[in-house]
Order: C-alpha cells, then structure tokens, then sequence
C-alpha cells in the first residue's frame, strides 16, 4: 500500500432525542481494535461523499440517513496508513443504530467525548462539534475569531475556547489552514460557488461561507455561514 495515499473514510455523527452521540468500537481483527470512533467506513472508488456515507450508514447499523452536512475532514497518519476522514452531522435518520458489523456501540454526552477513548483521527471532531451553524458574533466562550496576522496567534491557546481565522478569500483560508491552532476559519467575503467547493476540498478545517444560503454552503462542502455584521 501507498503510504502517501490516505484511505478515504466517511463518517456520521448521530445524536438521539437527548443529544447523546453515537460511537462505535471497532471489532477484534480489524485495524485499531477496540478504539472508539464515529460509525462510517471506506468510500468507494468514484462514489459521491454523501452517498458513500448513506451506504456506510446502511449496511454496518442498519439506519436509512435523510439528511446529512459536512463538519470536518481530518488527515491523520497512523504508523500503518494514512487516513482521510471525511465527517458528517447526520441531522435526520430512520432507524434505530444496531451493530451489525459485529461493532459495540454507544451513546456519549457531548461533556463525555474528551474521556471516550475515541482514535486519534477522531479527536478533533469533538472540537468541531462545539461550533455553531450560523456565527453570530466574533467571540464568544466558546470560540474567537482572530486575523490571520494578529499576534494572539503566539500565545497558548485555551483549551475550553477555539480560535478561528478570518479570511479574505481562498488563498488566505489556505496560509490560515497551515496555522497550528486555528479550528475554523471564516471567510469575510462571498466565494463563487466553485470556488467555495474548491476551499472546501482543499483544506481540512471547517469552512464558514459568506452571502450564500445554509443549504446551499453544505451543498458546496461548507460547514456553515459567517452572519457577523461587519
């Protein structure tokens, strides 16, 4: 196997009427056992993101998805392999989850994520479960959003609050990309709708677009909107 080429994996993030998330353990014989993550498995060479993560879904717990939204793409390498995950808000499913892959599962509180034990690659989602779908204001307890040149980048980050970039356009979310603790990033200005999809699949942060409809910036690969008044 290349190991320059990451394994593409599609991922969901259930909830029930409690707002409990659903984590699956991997079973005995397969790749990291025992380790907790969010349900998915392997896209499909030439299949549609959404899709693979519906078929996912489908055959390991038996869940028919209704609707789903990107959040987050994390690349992580493990010492055998690289791996692509591609994570999804799972909003609307049929179904009740069943292992049937012969997987363990569970459901966590949010507060209960960070002790989960979930894989490495799975970790920062719990980060980017905490941002909202629609910004609102530029600082809140739970995030700030900082220019990309702005000299708080230097200092220790706090763990309880999440930094985000402002950006122009795209090539200042990708240099806002490569910084070591930015989360998020958020662009200041529209993006024509290629031009969003291409941000979106370039970098492995969420992305927050500007001047476009909700549905249509998760469309797009987008994560949410920017609505802060300039």
């Amino acid at each position: 196997m290349n190991r320059t080429s990451p394994i593409h994996v599609v991922a969901g993030v259930l909830t029930d009427a409690g707002g409990r998330v659903l984590l699956a353990q991997r079973p005995a014989g397969k790749h990291l056992a025992g380790g907790w993550e969010f349900p998915g498995g392997k896209l499909d060479a030439g299949e549609a993101r959404r899709h693979g993560l519906y078929r996912e879904l489908a055959e390991e717990l038996g869940v028919a998805a209704l609707h789903a939204h990107p959040l987050i793409r994390v690349r992580h390498r493990y010492p055998q392999r690289t791996v692509l995950l591609d994570v999804w808000v799972v909003t609307r499913y049929r179904g009740v989850p069943a292992g049937r892959d012969g997987q363990r599962l569970r459901w966590c509180r949010r507060s209960a994520l960070q002790r989960a034990d979930l894989l490495a690659a799975d970790r920062p989602v719990i980060a980017a479960l905490r941002l909202p779908e629609r910004l609102t204001a530029s600082a809140t307890r739970a995030y700030r959003i900082l220019p990309i040149d702005d000299a708080r980048w230097n200092r220790p980050q706090r763990a309880d609050r999440l930094r985000g970039a402002w950006c122009e356009g795209a090539a200042d979310a990708v240099a806002a990309a490569a910084l070591d603790d930015a989360r998020f990033l958020v662009l200041r200005r529209a993006l024509a709708p290629a031009a969003l999809a291409a941000l979106c699949n370039a970098v492995n942060l969420p992305v927050f677009a500007r001047g476009i409809r909700l549905q249509q910036a998760w469309k797009l690969g987008a994560t949410g909107l920017n609505e802060i008044r300039a």
